[in-house]
C-alpha cells in the first residue's frame, strides 16, 4: 500500500507545478457538482407520472413536504390565474435560476480542466525542446524524458478530471429538467382543479 501511494506521489510530481491547479481544480468540479446533486435529490417533489394531483391541490396536507410548500404558497391570497401563474414563475425563478447559474460555473469548470492539462502539455514540450537544442549526452535523455512526461501526465489528468465532471453536469441537467416538469405539471393541474378566471 506505501509503495502504491509514494507510485502515486512520484508520477504526480512529475507532471510539474500544474499539477496544482489541476488538484485544486478537480476539488472545486466535485464540491460543486456534489452539493448541486445533493440539493436536487433532497428537493423531490414525489410526483409521479401517474399522480393525482387534484386530492394534492384540494388538500395540500396529503402533499409530500416540497410540494405541500408550494401548493400552500401558490393557493395563498390568490384570487385569479394570473396571480396563480405569476407565483409559480416566481418558484422557478428562485428554484431552476439558482441551478442554472452554478450550472454554468460547473461547466465553466469543467471546460477549463483540459486546457490546464494542455498548458501542462505545452510547458513539457517547451522543457523538452530545451533539452534537444542543448546537446547530447545522458542528462539531455533525462531532460527529454522527464519533458515528455510532464506533457503527458498533465493532459491525462485534466481529461481525467473532465470526464466525469461531464457525466456529473448530465445527471444534474436531468434532475433539473425533473424539477422542471413537476412544477409544470403542478402549475396546469392547479389551474384546472381551482378554476380561477
Amino acid at each position: 500500500m506505501v509503495l502504491i501511494i509514494t507510485d502515486i506521489f512520484s508520477i504526480w510530481g512529475s507532471g510539474g507545478w500544474v499539477m496544482i491547479p489541476l488538484c485544486l481544480l478537480a476539488i472545486l468540479i466535485y464540491t460543486t457538482g456534489f452539493e448541486m446533486f445533493l440539493f436536487l435529490k433532497s428537493f423531490d417533489l414525489k410526483i409521479k407520472p401517474d399522480q393525482n394531483l387534484k386530492s394534492w391541490i384540494l388538500d395540500p396536507e396529503q402533499a409530500p413536504v416540497q410540494a405541500k410548500e408550494i401548493i400552500r404558497y401558490t393557493q395563498e391570497n390568490v384570487t385569479a390565474s394570473k396571480h396563480l401563474r405569476s407565483r409559480f414563475e416566481e418558484i422557478e425563478q428562485n428554484i431552476l435560476h439558482k441551478i442554472d447559474r452554478k450550472l454554468i460555473f460547473l461547466n465553466t469548470l469543467v471546460a477549463s480542466a483540459p486546457l490546464m492539462g494542455l498548458l501542462g502539455t505545452v510547458i513539457g514540450m517547451l522543457g523538452t525542446f530545451s533539452a534537444i537544442s542543448s546537446g547530447g549526452g545522458s542528462e539531455t535523455v533525462d531532460m527529454v524524458a522527464a519533458g515528455i512526461s510532464e506533457a503527458l501526465i498533465t493532459t491525462q489528468t485534466g481529461l481525467f478530471i473532465a470526464l466525469p465532471g461531464i457525466f456529473l453536469i448530465l445527471v444534474i441537467q436531468r434532475q433539473k429538467s425533473s424539477i422542471a416538469s413537476a412544477i409544470l405539471r403542478l402549475e396546469s393541474q392547479s389551474l384546472t382543479a381551482l378554476d380561477l378566471k
